[in-house]
């Protein structure tokens, strides 16, 4: 397996971790993401769920595709009765034309857009919609700043190409935050999968780095609640019909 692979697969022994340390999205972005009216949603690279009972609560039609059993088997728990599917962007397991719109959180990244575009293209019907979407840490915040640098990972832009057969790519960006405390925020970084791949000791000591930037850190010490703000970057683009 190579590293890219490594990387794209590496959440399924973090599961559990994962639902409890990732956010979810801000509604304003799933308005600008999804089509008008009662589109039929594939969420692709699902996770846990945290964008599909998102979804759901909109009383729409999803269906979850992720290539990790532990990942969909917390899905499934958090969103009983949604369609849980083995699958990955190149090899989406649902009929052509099946889907309205197709969305992929968190994931685009670790896809071949060569193979995925095509793939995703054969599942949405004429006209349909993919989006993507990200939450960004926004380190304009010090101590946001200084976890990214503990971690290894300041954000930076992501390359939303995609090409033919779909139209222009449009962005927007969405500014939000989220309460959580220091154990939630362990989790966080733990879930990352540059964390996860770590070797045993690495691992430890990153998570040591973030419990004392808690500990420490001005805009933190002696709080067991804190916001952590996000900037959610979406970008969608039509099917040529």
């Amino acid at each position: 397996m190579d590293d890219h692979s490594a990387h794209a697969n590496s959440f399924g022994p973090a599961a559990d971790i994962y639902e409890r340390g990732r956010p979810g999205y801000p509604a304003a972005a799933l308005d600008w993401l999804l089509p008008a009216g009662r589109p039929r949603v594939l969420d692709l690279g699902a996770g846990t769920g945290k964008l599909t009972r998102q979804i759901r609560d909109r009383g729409l039609q999803v269906t979850a595709v992720d290539p990790s059993e532990q990942m969909l088997a917390q899905l499934t728990r958090a969103v009983p009765g949604v369609p849980a599917l083995i699958g990955t962007a190149e090899r989406i397991p649902a009929p052509a034309g099946s889907a309205d719109a197709v969305l992929v959180a968190q994931a685009w990244h670790w896809v071949d857009p060569a193979r995925a575009v095509p793939e995703i293209a054969r599942v949405l019907t004429p006209g349909g919609r993919l989006g993507l979407v990200w939450n960004l840490r926004d380190e304009s915040e010090p101590w946001v700043r200084r976890l990214g640098e503990i971690i290894g990972n300041t954000e930076n832009e992501r390359d939303t190409t995609v090409g033919e057969p779909f139209g222009p790519v449009e962005i927007a960006h969405f500014r939000w935050s989220m309460t959580l405390g220091p154990d939630r925020l362990t989790d966080l970084v733990a879930s990352r999968s540059a964390v996860i791949l770590l070797p045993a000791a690495e691992r430890a000591a990153v998570l040591g780095e973030v419990r004392r930037l808690v500990a420490t850190h001005p805009d933190l010490v002696g709080r067991t609640e804190f916001r952590m703000p996000y900037v959610t970057e979406c970008a969608r683009a039509t099917l040529r019909a």
